[in-house]
């Protein structure tokens, strides 16, 4: 009996909230509610939005739906606060609804529910209207029509309503119990995906090969489902790690210290945390499947080096191989410092760098490209653009004999290598000879001095007259 008057209370307190719940109209809000948007944006696909919309709500229970927010949020991760009244209401519950009124949706939503079928006689043009339930709606459409089964839509199909969860855009949907009616500033923000940036940089270099002009630029990729009028936009480099709580590091933005402007942008950047902050100084709209490009940095006569390298391998220095090989690719570099004595001094995004140079005509023309990691201020940038065309290399190994050991475990082996380096420019040039050599090792002989730039690294500057050539021999012991 007490059982019974239980399970009746409990029954009759459930109707009563879904009777209220049922009560609650939804009070929509949409972009004309917004006062302003911030958004801060990561580089693998994660961004923070902060959407500050003016709102009014009625005292007690409200249920506000918030329109066009990210279709890509992450609702575990939103938080509803006021900014005007700061504790005048305690959120309830959050429903995100995500799953967009399309043709194809609204059939998926009425599979089990009765529609309307319209046709229209193909001669007089006459209308006539069927009842049919919607059977399944998976890779085309079965109805039920009287006592008959069709498929495909034989029809204008006419529905009674749309259904509830089924939005046009995007639409958070929050419970809350405020204290006070009137009209409220309140602050969404949440973590999305669909949200990304990378960094592209193009250079061109003078025609004597020692300086170039650099300028970087920004790319926003939006595909977050909604758009965003007049954001304060941020971004952050940096390998930000999200196992960790996300949203609690990324609201850290407003910290600022360390604040340099960016020479010929409108980008400032600043130091966060481990990673590298950049603001846009003016507002921007990102509107939706939108790719827009904003100025980071502009730099112009920046000195560089270019480098032409011969890089070796290790595997020839085990065992017998004779030619190793005839008219071998040099690789073209070109290095420049990130530092304010070179114009620049900025720290850089990892992204590609295309570098061009004018022809005698005055066109540019494309030269190579590289990408580079996140680059701090005062560190080196390497750009590897090719292979050069008018300077080659035959190499090959001219003895190799194993050493006797005193232990079956430990290999000695000797071997000499002849290295030819031809120049078929008119102009001298310079060629670095890099060789990763294994193991413990000595060299005996040479015909030019290296330097033992790493434990496993012999590296030699070669200079190649003008439509010459230039030998290196060595002679080289290795231990492991």
């Amino acid at each position: 009996m007490k059982r019974t008057l239980l399970q009746t209370a409990l029954a009759a307190a459930f109707c009563t909230l879904s009777a209220a719940h049922a009560a609650v109209a939804e009070k929509p809000s949409t972009l004309a509610d917004q006062q302003s948007v911030a958004i801060t944006i990561y580089n693998e696909n994660l961004a923070l939005i902060k959407d500050v919309r003016r709102i009014a709500l009625d005292s007690g229970r409200n249920r506000l739906a918030l329109r066009e927010v990210s279709g890509a949020m992450r609702p575990e991760t939103a938080l509803l606060r006021s900014l005007s009244h700061a504790g005048s209401f305690n959120l309830l519950e959050h429903n995100f609804d995500f799953d967009l009124l399309t043709p194809a949706k609204l059939l998926e939503k009425y599979v089990g529910r009765q529609v309307r079928i319209v046709k229209t006689h193909p001669q007089t043009g006459a209308e006539s209207i069927e009842t049919a339930t919607v059977l399944a709606a998976n890779n085309g459409v079965v109805l039920k029509i009287g006592d008959r089964i069709e498929t495909g839509l034989p029809g204008r199909i006419v529905y009674d309503s749309v259904p509830a969860n089924l939005r046009d855009r995007p639409t958070l949907v929050t419970e809350l119990a405020s204290t006070r009616s009137g009209s409220q500033t309140v602050e969404l923000s949440y973590l999305s995906g669909g949200l990304s940036w990378k960094a592209d940089y193009v250079a061109e270099l003078n025609a004597k090969d020692d300086g170039l002009d650099l300028n970087g630029w920004v790319t926003l990729t939006n595909r977050s489902g909604t758009s965003y009028p007049d954001a304060r936009l941020q971004l952050v480099a940096g390998d930000v790690n999200r196992v960790r709580d996300e949203l609690r590091m990324a609201a850290k933005v407003g910290r600022m210290r360390d604040v340099a402007e960016a020479p010929a942008s409108q980008m400032t950047q600043e130091s966060l945390f481990e990673y590298h902050l950049y603001t846009l100084q003016r507002p921007t709209t990102i509107s939706d499947n939108q790719s827009k490009q904003v100025a980071l940095l502009g730099a112009a006569g920046v000195p560089v080096t270019k480098e032409l390298v011969l890089q070796g391998n290790d595997y020839y220095y085990r065992s017998s191989i004779g030619n190793l090989g005839q008219k071998m690719k040099v690789g073209v570099f070109v290095l420049f410092e990130n530092r304010e004595a070179s114009r620049l001094g900025m720290p850089m995004p990892k992204g590609v760098v295309r570098v061009y140079k004018k022809d005698s005509a005055g066109n540019a023309q494309f030269v190579g490209e590289d990408r580079i990691d996140h680059t701090p201020k005062n560190e080196r940038v390497r750009l590897k653009l090719g292979e050069a065309f008018d300077v080659t290399a035959d190499k090959k190994q001219t003895d190799f004999k194993r050493r006797d050991t005193t232990s079956p475990w430990s290999y000695v082996h000797e071997s000499a290598y002849e290295i030819v380096l031809r120049n078929a420019k008119k102009e001298a040039v310079a060629v670095v000879v890099r060789e990763p050599v294994p193991g413990d090792w000595t060299m005996l002989g040479e015909s030019q001095r290296h330097k033992k730039v790493a434990a496993g690294t012999a590296e030699w500057n070669i200079r190649v007259p003008a439509e010459g050539n230039t030998t290196l021999r060595y002679r080289v012991l290795v231990r492991y």
